[in-house]
């Protein structure tokens, strides 16, 4: 019965929190998570290094590619009004929403400059074409060689360094 109960306050809370869209600034949290209004809100079909995720530049070093995801998307919002429209709430509570700046999705921005990978999981592939055009100049975490955020989590739970969940045999050079 108490089951029943939370799971009825969590589906009214979620449709209440996906029923407008959220307009303002934003903090940048990491390169796929901002907040606003006090809603942490992941953005729809991307995934991001994370913060301590380490990749490999063209000049084979470390280099902290979470962190200059989430440093590049806080200097392109720039402070700008940021507008999200919410899709659903994930696992952690989340409002995931696509969110634009004037107009540019910024899920297809990050991709675009190699700062994040299109999730076809979750995305059916919309951001296909700017991970491509990404991949084929050279930009951002295709200048080296990275491990896949979702495979550098599961790395993590399964008690793993950061330094050896960056580098291993999944690596994409």
């Amino acid at each position: 019965m108490r089951r029943t109960a939370v799971a009825l306050i969590l589906a009214i809370l979620s449709s209440v929190a996906l029923a407008d869209q959220f307009v303002g600034q934003a903090s940048v949290i990491d390169g796929d998570t901002l907040e606003m209004h006090g809603v942490r809100i992941r953005l729809w079909g991307i995934d991001a290094p994370e913060s301590s995720q380490l990749c490999r530049g063209e000049d084979s070093l470390q280099y902290r590619c979470g962190a200059q995801a989430a440093n590049d998307l806080d200097a392109f919002i720039a402070r700008r009004p940021v507008n999200c429209v919410p899709v659903s709430l994930d696992p952690y509570g989340r409002t995931v929403a696509t969110c634009s700046v004037a107009g540019r999705d910024l899920g297809e921005w990050l991709v675009r400059n190699g700062l994040a990978l299109d999730w076809p999981q979750y995305s059916k592939g919309r951001y296909r074409e700017a991970q491509r055009e990404a991949e084929r100049t050279g930009q951002g975490l295709w200048k080296g060689s990275y491990v896949e955020p979702w495979l550098y989590r599961a790395c993590i739970r399964a008690s793993g360094k950061p330094s050896a969940c960056s580098d291993d045999a999944n690596a994409h050079p």
